[in-house]
């Protein structure tokens, strides 16, 4: 079929001519007549072939657009990129990395959402390079983006956003972009934003529980410094002021060793499930009990956790998903610190 083909315009209709430009590629998507990349006649082309002023099409061009249903590349024309149209809203889910976290707020933002939107997931794995060639590649594809903007630089070291970042995040238009996870205060209040306070959590979490950890001599942090997905900085500075202010006797460690010298009296925080998962075991080896020889805190809460019983400090993934959901249902952005709690179990 000639790409002209595809649009057809009655001219003793009292259907506005735009509309039956819009209908007839609509429906020729339906018939399966057109796909996902395939080039649609140019506005030119269309103009002259119907006898159309070129802003009856440009009208046309542009409301398909708004839609997402086609895209306009520079010098080369216009293309088929949605045709899926029984779908609302598509929005693409941009994380850093896969874990059982993020999960716990993907699914809970899918379903927030309700049928009426299509969720793709896509994840950069914190490298700038491949979250800036991302949003490059997709940012006229979706209506709405969902981002958790955490990078590493070469040293595997969590870090801001460059400049670089900056600029892919700005390319997209802020009344579609909701930023999960960390606060950037750089966009417009437009933009959405439900995000943490690794700093500030933290020091707020230990001092809701100084009371059961006052009793340990030592408090432990272990938090890697280096690895596939680094951590934010804040966490080790919120725990060092707690610390300090409270006088408590600490000490920084990357990981838990194989045979290491516990003690007792000593408080661990656990990040990672690695060295909380090598840590009860060897806990357990030297028949210690947990919340009375030693005490354990992990970063982040899991039903695994709560089921054996770990005292957690975390955030809330289930509220977060909901609220960046409530952002597009409601058509409103705002900015929300999400709640961080101290959960309190049977291992301080």
């Amino acid at each position: 079929m000639k790409r002209l083909e595809y649009i057809y315009v009655d001219t003793e209709s009292r259907i506005p001519k735009y509309k039956q430009v819009m209908d007839s590629i609509i429906n020729s998507i339906h018939k399966g007549n057109l796909g996902i990349g395939e080039k649609i006649p140019s506005i030119n082309e269309v103009s002259e072939e119907y006898l159309l002023s070129r802003d009856t099409v440009e009208k046309a061009y542009g409301m398909l657009k708004e839609q997402n249903i086609i895209i306009s590349v520079k010098g080369k024309g216009y293309y088929i990129s949605k045709t899926d149209l029984t779908i609302k809203v598509k929005v693409l889910f941009l994380i850093n990395k896969l874990s059982t976290y993020k999960m716990r707020i993907f699914n809970s933002f899918v379903n927030s959402l309700g049928a009426n939107a299509k969720v793709d997931l896509d994840i950069y794995h914190c490298e700038p390079l491949v979250f800036s060639n991302i949003i490059e590649h997709k940012k006229n594809l979706y209506d709405y983006f969902v981002i958790m903007p955490h990078f590493k630089n070469e040293n595997l070291q969590h870090m801001g956003c460059t400049d670089d970042i900056l600029k892919a995040i700005h390319s997209i238009p802020n009344g579609k972009l909701i930023i999960m996870d960390r606060n950037l205060k750089s966009l417009s209040k437009e933009a959405g934003r439900i995000y943490q306070d690794f700093t500030e959590d933290i020091y707020n979490a230990l001092t809701a529980g100084l009371e059961k950890l006052s009793k340990y001599k030592k408090v432990i942090l272990v938090y890697p410094s280096k690895g596939v997905y680094p951590y934010p900085k804040g966490i080790v500075t919120g725990f060092k002021r707690f610390c300090i202010q409270h006088d408590m006797d600490y000490e920084i460690l990357d990981e838990i060793y194989d045979s290491m010298e516990l003690q007792l009296g000593d408080l661990y925080i656990i990040i990672e499930e690695s060295d909380l998962v090598n840590l009860v075991k060897q806990s357990r080896d030297r028949h210690y009990k947990l919340g009375e020889d030693i005490g354990i805190i992990s970063y982040n809460d899991t039903p695994l956790k709560e089921l054996l019983g770990i005292t957690v400090i975390s955030t809330d993934f289930k509220k977060m998903g909901e609220e960046a959901a409530k952002m597009i249902v409601d058509n409103k952005r705002v900015e929300i610190k999400n709640d961080f709690n101290f959960i309190d179990r049977h291992s301080v």
